[in-house]
């Protein structure tokens, strides 16, 4: 094989570091497979400017590249405190009020959202990341709430809360995300990540909405909270999504930072039981923030995610506001070269696809792969489906997808060991692209082997029904 490419692919959040075109530019051209656009921060005017420089740089460097629009959720913070700061004592009594537009001093303090209409008391509600603990004893009024302080810390302005107890009933998605959602639709968006998903419903209810507004963009649920980790819910999760998110931050604060691991293993078993897409996120190479190194116990962390077989490895503050973006993207991507190069991602052998035809195939493709030990696997591909079903059998070698549909390339960038091919859609298409990419280098010097899935339909969906072995000179 003349060209070798990392086959876990990277997704990078854009910020303050990155968000030039010159800098888009850099980080698709140094190994990022999508962006994440977390709409927790910055203005819709300022995406405008981002989405189409994104689409421009994927064009100038001739690589379909995945965008992610990441919703805020019912992310709950406290209002702006006086002087930035309160200090409290285990035992100390204090109010979080949505009516208080200005904090006094006092313990009795603002809050973003309204507690009053979700908690119960003895519910355990945390503060700062769960540094400061607390648990609620009353509902004082139709906007406020007491808790009683479990430790001692400071309280900061604005700082996130999160209530790992609290039913939100299926009301997770808030205003902001209704009006997010709406920008999304008039924009060339390939995902949209959901926040504190708590049951499938809170999916359904997302795809109610994108396909009434004529969005093809798939859900990614983030996982992160603790009704959604329970043995009966998170498989149904996976099943009603496109996509799951390890959303290991929030996740650790709700849950515990012990049960994050196993949480990971099972939710990237499960997505590629049912050939659905994984993403594995959350401070994977943090300390890269401010160091152009990283450490001993983050290389291990994306090297085991890669073993585990992730699709996708995310970054976050490491791009957004790092001092070292691409410095970070290009350690990352020698990791996941390096481990997958040295060590297998371990065999699954209950693969289930939506169509069982399909599934069958896929299995069938990977096993004749290996077999031949041919150089690739080439998947004609409407939608998507077909390549994102023989990914999830994690094969030892390329998947050469062609598509006539630009989304479908883009959403497959994200995609284990996909590299998207946009081609109009035609009888031999797959066979076109092997002798375009042969005469190119892409195979090397001498004889080619691959496999060949296709349909006897090109274009149309849910035809695919042939694997043919091809050789070339």
């Amino acid at each position: 094989m003349a060209i070798i490419f990392k086959r876990t692919k990277i997704l990078a959040t854009l910020g303050p570091a990155t968000s030039t075109p010159e800098m888009i530019e850099q980080l698709i051209a140094t190994g990022v497979n999508g962006i994440r656009l977390n709409f927790s921060h910055g203005s819709h005017e300022e995406r405008d400017i981002q989405i189409p420089a994104i689409r421009d740089a994927s064009r100038r460097i001739g690589k379909p590249v995945a965008i992610l629009q990441d919703l805020q959720g019912p992310k709950i913070r406290l209002g702006a405190l006086k002087d930035n700061r309160f200090e409290v004592r285990k035992g100390d009594e204090i109010i979080l009020d949505h009516a208080v537009e200005e904090h006094d001093g006092s313990a009795n303090l603002p809050i973003q959202y309204n507690l009053a209409e979700k908690v119960k008391v003895g519910e355990p509600i945390y503060i700062f990341d769960g540094k400061v603990r607390t648990t609620v004893i009353e509902i004082t009024s139709e906007t406020a709430i007491k808790v009683r302080i479990e430790n001692d810390g400071i309280l900061m302005s604005k700082k996130g809360i999160n209530l790992p107890d609290t039913d939100f009933g299926g009301d997770i998605l808030t205003p902001k995300d209704l009006q997010d959602i709406e920008y999304g639709l008039t924009q060339d968006i390939d995902y949209v990540a959901l926040s504190f998903v708590q049951s499938p419903d809170d999916i359904n209810n997302l795809r109610q909405i994108l396909v009434a507004g004529g969005s093809n963009a798939q859900i990614i649920a983030k996982i992160e909270t603790k009704a959604a980790i329970k043995d009966d819910v998170m498989e149904e999760i996976v099943k009603a999504t496109d996509g799951i998110m390890v959303a290991r931050g929030d996740l650790a604060v709700e849950a515990g930072a012990e049960v994050v691991p196993i949480v990971q293993r099972k939710l990237l078993a499960l997505c590629r039981k049912h050939a659905k897409l994984s993403i594995v996120a959350t401070q994977m190479m943090a300390s890269m923030v401010d160091n152009p190194e990283p450490t001993r116990a983050e290389v291990s962390d994306v090297a085991n995610a890669v073993i585990q077989g992730a699709d996708t490895v995310m970054l976050s503050d490491e791009t957004a506001n790092g001092n070292y973006p691409l410095e970070t993207v290009a350690a990352m991507k020698r990791v996941i070269l390096y481990t997958q190069d040295n060590a297998a991602v371990a065999p699954m052998h209950d693969v289930i696809a939506k169509n069982v035809q399909l599934d069958a195939i896929g299995t069938a493709a990977v096993s004749l792969a290996e077999q031949l030990k041919v150089d690739a696997i080439i998947a004609e591909t409407k939608s998507g489906a077909t390549a994102a079903t023989i990914a999830a059998h994690r094969p030892n070698l390329p998947i050469i997808s062609v598509t006539s549909e630009q989304q479908a390339a883009q959403q497959l960038a994200l995609s284990y060991a996909n590299r998207n091919y946009v081609r109009p859609d035609a009888p031999e298409a797959g066979f076109d692209l092997f002798k375009e990419l042969k005469a190119e280098g892409f195979f090397g010097e001498g004889r080619a082997k691959v496999i060949i899935v296709s349909g006897q339909q090109p274009g149309v969906i849910g035809t695919t029904d042939t694997i043919k072995v091809r050789v070339l000179e």
